[in-house]
């Protein structure tokens, strides 16, 4: 399967769920975003490393452990988002260390927020893009945020218990497929990624 490079397109607000925001990841030569449901903490940790003016006064969980990679000498050299079961995305952390290779797995806003620290690539299949990607016009928080915007996102509670899970639950079970459409339309024209998201792994559960 061919792999497809992503970049950070910026973190959105959740409009629906308390204490959690969208990470909208970007395919690299085409139009298709993939946005992943993150807890506060991890948009905290995110908007730290794109917004490189900020220094918190202790080491962050991320932080540390890149501390602790460089200390003796492990390298991230890519993440992967390889599976995508019932709308939670899974990852790996291809590492080295003195020429060898390991796979380490991870939840998927932990591994784009060490990506981040080590300027490593993200990657997904071609597939889990195909299946999960949406197309949406783009106004959420920009990779490239001011200092005031990631103020903003940091500002926030953090809230450990989030998880990324795009999982609907009861709430579009209801609805048919055409309806279900209908309302992934309407939350991209009201650019609520959070809620499409929802949605979209809804409609890819039903046509699995």
């Amino acid at each position: 399967m061919s792999l497809v490079k992503l970049t950070i397109k910026g973190i959105s607000y959740s409009q629906t769920q308390n204490g959690a925001y969208a990470l909208i990841l970007n395919e690299v030569d085409g139009e298709r975003k993939l946005p992943i449901v993150i807890g506060a903490f991890e948009a905290q940790s995110i908007a730290i490393a794109l917004e490189k003016e900020i220094k918190p006064p202790r080491p962050l969980t991320h932080d540390l452990f890149k501390n602790f990679a460089d200390r003796f000498d492990i390298v991230v050299k890519q993440v992967i988002i390889h599976k995508l079961v019932d709308g939670v995305f899974y990852s790996s952390i291809i590492c080295e260390r003195d020429k060898i290779e390991e796979i380490i797995d991870a939840r998927t806003s932990d591994a784009i927020a060490l990506a981040l620290r080590f300027n490593a690539p993200i990657f997904t299949y071609k597939n889990i893009l195909e299946k999960a990607g949406i197309y949406l016009k783009s106004n959420p928080l920009e990779a490239n945020t001011t200092s005031q915007d990631a103020d903003n996102v940091l500002s926030s509670p953090e809230v450990f218990g989030t998880e990324e899970s795009n999982q609907s639950g009861d709430t579009y079970a209801k609805q048919s497929l055409s309806e279900l459409i209908e309302l992934l339309e309407g939350a991209v024209q009201d650019e609520d990624y959070e809620k499409a998201a929802k949605i979209r792994d809804e409609i890819s559960r039903r046509e699995s």
